[in-house]
C-alpha cells in the first residue's frame, strides 16, 4: 500500500484478522519504521500511524492494478489546520472558472 502527501508510521502487522483487543498490544510505538509504502502480509493487515497535517485530498492504494478494482484503495481528506503550514491558500482572484 502507497500513501501520497505522507510518510507514516509502520506500527504493527500480522496475519489473518485484525484483532482490536490484543493486536494494539504488540504495537512498535516507540522506534517503528517510516516508510511512505508498505507491503501487506497475505490475508493479514498493517497499521499505520502518520499526523494529518498537510491538507488535501490524498490517496491510499495498492500498486497491483487489479487490487484497485477489489477495492484496495481509499482516500483521505485533510482538512485545513491551524497556521499558514497546514492550511492551503485560497485560489488566485484570477483564476478562470470552469
Amino acid at each position: 500500500m502507497h500513501l501520497h502527501g505522507y510518510d507514516f508510521y509502520v506500527v504493527g502487522q500480522g496475519f489473518g484478522n485484525y484483532n482490536p483487543k490484543t493486536d494494539p498490544l504488540k504495537f512498535n510505538l516507540v522506534d517503528p519504521p517510516q516508510r511512505n509504502t508498505v507491503i501487506a502480509p497475505i490475508s493479514g493487515w498493517v497499521a499505520i500511524r502518520f499526523k494529518a497535517d498537510n491538507p488535501g485530498v490524498w490517496f491510499l492504494h495498492c500498486h497491483l492494478d487489479d487490487h484497485l478494482a477489489w477495492g484496495l484503495n481509499m482516500v483521505f481528506l485533510v482538512k485545513n489546520g491551524h497556521g499558514p503550514l497546514a492550511t492551503l491558500e485560497p485560489p488566485p482572484a484570477d483564476l478562470p472558472k470552469c
